[in-house]
C-alpha cells in the first residue's frame, strides 16, 4: 500500500508542470499533464471565480502555488503585477509596474496584454513608457496620431519588490504595445519589432544590464513571441515577424538564417515538432509554412517543405498534436493538417471569433473563442468533438495549465477550471 501511494504522487509530480510563460514551459501550448478537466460550465467544475482589477489580455502563469498576471488601472493609469494563491484566487501582492499615460492602441488590444514569464525566483515583465507627445501613425491606411513611447523591462522578486527596470529602446505601433519576454539561461530576451527602429534584445536576468541587441530590418510591427530549441547542434531562437522568419542564437542575437515573407506582420506564435518549424500569418496576406530550421544565410528557396494559405490564423497561434498540425484562424474556422506534408484532413467551423492561443494536453486539443466557449478537440482523419464548454464570458487570452487545472482569464474574471492535485 505504502508502495502504491509512493509510485502514485511520483506519477503526480512527474505529470504536473509548472506554466511559467507565455504558451507554456515550452512556449508552444503544449502541457505534459494528463486527465485535465473537459466538461465545465460558468457553474459547474469551477473550483473558484474571482474578479480582476482593470483591463488586459495577459494570459496567467503559474509557479507552484502562485498565479502571476498583469492589469492596467485605466483610472490611475498604472499597470499592475498581481499575485495571486492558485488554491483559492486570493490576492496574495499587487504591485505596480510603471505609471504612465495610457497609448492609443487597436480595438483587439489591450494596455496589459503582455504576459509575464518567472523562474520561480523572479518575475519579469515588458510594458510601454508612454510618450505624452503624439506622432502621424507609420504603415497605416487611414492617418492618424498614436502615442510613441519606450519598451520597458522590469524584474519583481516572488514577494513584489521590484528589483529593477530597463528602458531597452523605442516603441511605435498604431495598434499599441504587446511583447511578452522569454528567458534562456541567465539572459531576458524580448522582440521588439514595432514601426520604428526593430529589434531584438537581451538583458542580465540579475541586473537588467543589455547583453546584446541586434537590429531588424524592415521597421514593421509584429507581436510574435520567439520559441527557442536544440535543432542539430545549435541553440535556435526561432520568431516570425519584420516581413520574415528567421532564427538566431539566443546567447548572443546572431542569426543563423532567413525566410523572406511570407507576408508583413505577424502575431501568432510559431511551434515545432521535431523536424519542422510552423508559422502562421499575418497580414495583409495568410500563409501556413512548414520549414526545415537547417541552413545558414537565406533559406528562403530551399527550405520551405510545404505551403498552404487556406486556414491560416493572424492572431491565435496554433498547436502540434502528434503527427498533426491543429489551428484556428481567427473567424474561428479551425483546420487538422498531416504536420508531415500539409495534407488537410478536415476544415470545420468552432463557431465564435477566436483570438486565444490553443493548448494540448492529454491527446486533446483546446481552442478557447472570443466567446468564452472552448471547444475540445480530438485532432485525428476525422473532425471528433470531445466538449464544448461555456463560461458566459468573454475572452481574449490564452489559457494556462498547472496541477491538473485550467486557468482561464475572462474580461472580468480569472476562472480556476477542475479540482487539480491541491
Amino acid at each position: 500500500m505504502r508502495i502504491a501511494l509512493l509510485l502514485w504522487i511520483l506519477c503526480l509530480s512527474l505529470s504536473a508542470e509548472n506554466w511559467p510563460g507565455w504558451r507554456g514551459p515550452r512556449g508552444d501550448g503544449t502541457s505534459l499533464e494528463k486527465n485535465l478537466p473537459t466538461r465545465w460550465s460558468d457553474t459547474d467544475n469551477i473550483a473558484w471565480k474571482i474578479a480582476i482589477p482593470g483591463k488586459g489580455h495577459s494570459s496567467p502563469v503559474i509557479w507552484e502555488d502562485r498565479i502571476l498576471l498583469v492589469t492596467c488601472l485605466q483610472e490611475t493609469e498604472e499597470r499592475v503585477l498581481l499575485c495571486l494563491d492558485r488554491r483559492t484566487g486570493r490576492t496574495i501582492w499587487q504591485s505596480t509596474i510603471i505609471k504612465t499615460p495610457l497609448e492609443t492602441l487597436h480595438r483587439l488590444n489591450s494596455r496589459a496584454s503582455s504576459t509575464p514569464v518567472t523562474d520561480g525566483k523572479m518575475v519579469y515583465v515588458t510594458t510601454m513608457k508612454v510618450n505624452e507627445r503624439k506622432i502621424s501613425a507609420p504603415n497605416v491606411g487611414a492617418p492618424r496620431m498614436i502615442t510613441p513611447g519606450s519598451f520597458m523591462v522590469a524584474a519583481f522578486d516572488m514577494k513584489g519588490k521590484k528589483k529593477w527596470e530597463q528602458n531597452v529602446g523605442e516603441f511605435i505601433s498604431a495598434h499599441g504595445f504587446n511583447a511578452c519576454p522569454i528567458l534562456y539561461r541567465n539572459l531576458v530576451i524580448i522582440n521588439g519589432d514595432h514601426d520604428g527602429d526593430s529589434y531584438l534584445a537581451a538583458l542580465n536576468k540579475q541586473t537588467g544590464q543589455l547583453q546584446w541587441k541586434v537590429p531588424r530590418e524592415n521597421k514593421t510591427r509584429s507581436y510574435a513571441t520567439p520559441i527557442i530549441r536544440t535543432i542539430g547542434k545549435r541553440e535556435q531562437m526561432i520568431l516570425c515577424g519584420d516581413k520574415s522568419v528567421a532564427s538566431y542564437d539566443p546567447a548572443n542575437g546572431k542569426r543563423h538564417w532567413i525566410i523572406d515573407g511570407p507576408t508583413e506582420q505577424f502575431v501568432a506564435s510559431m511551434v515545432y515538432n521535431g523536424k519542422y518549424a510552423f508559422v502562421t500569418g499575418g497580414y495583409p496576406e495568410r500563409h501556413i509554412l512548414a520549414i526545415r530550421p537547417e541552413g545558414s544565410g537565406n533559406i528562403t528557396e530551399t527550405h520551405i517543405a510545404w505551403r498552404v494559405k487556406k486556414g491560416a490564423s493572424y492572431v491565435p497561434s496554433p498547436v502540434v498534436v502528434g503527427p498533426y498540425f491543429v489551428i484556428a484562424a481567427d473567424n474561428g474556422i479551425a483546420s487538422c493538417f498531416k504536420a508531415e506534408d500539409g495534407t488537410r484532413l478536415w476544415m470545420e467551423r468552432l463557431g465564435g471569433g477566436h483570438s486565444a492561443s490553443a493548448i494540448t494536453a492529454d491527446g486533446l486539443a483546446y481552442f478557447v473563442s472570443d466567446r468564452g466557449i472552448t471547444s475540445i478537440i480530438k485532432p485525428g482523419p476525422n473532425f471528433e468533438v470531445v466538449a464544448k464548454n461555456d463560461l458566459k464570458e468573454l475572452v481574449s487570452s490564452s489559457p494556462a495549465v498547472s496541477q491538473g487545472q485550467i486557468f482561464i482569464r475572462g474580461h472580468k474574471h480569472l476562472y480556476s477550471i477542475g479540482k487539480g492535485t491541491n
